[in-house]
């Protein structure tokens, strides 16, 4: 087994990191601009994958939080979202408003479609976050095989 790069490990989390909080930001301004919950759900998961493909997920490629989980509560808070109109009076995916005057950001207007988009993140994320746990428990299966090894000369 080669040895770890630090180099490596130290660039893959600065870059993980600043990768979720750009996806956070596509998730915010998607209503507005290029962007929301499933744009920002790639980019997400391509900070996962960055992770799993450099090797700092790889012993223990299950993620912590359940992938199954994710989708489903996106999945409920996406279709809760999209059916609150029905609440209202209003229609299937009718858009609302809310605005609040918060004592440190003052005078705030949120927007029902960020609770859709936050929804349809979360089952991009799970949706990523399985594809890796399958993947890994395959490289695994096919480690343990020995596959891909070259072979040692006699």
């Amino acid at each position: 087994m080669r040895p770890r790069s630090l180099i490596l490990d130290v660039t893959v989390e600065l870059v993980f990191h600043t990768t979720l909080l750009v996806s956070l930001w596509l998730l915010a301004v998607g209503h507005n601009l290029p962007g929301g919950g499933f744009v920002g759900g790639l980019v997400a998961g391509g900070g996962f994958v960055l992770r799993y493909v450099a090797g700092l997920d790889r012993r223990d490629p299950r993620p912590r939080i359940s992938p199954e989980a994710l989708m489903g509560i996106g999945l409920v808070v996406a279709g809760c979202t999209a059916m609150g109109a029905w609440a209202f009076g209003g229609q299937l995916l009718e858009s609302g408003a809310v605005e609040a005057t918060l004592p440190l950001l003052g005078k705030v207007k949120v927007l029902s479609p960020l609770f859709f988009d936050a929804g349809v993140y979360l089952v991009v994320v799970g949706l990523v976050l399985a594809e890796i746990r399958v993947l890994g428990d395959e490289a695994s299966r096919g480690a343990s095989r020995g596959v891909g090894r070259e072979e040692e000369p006699a």
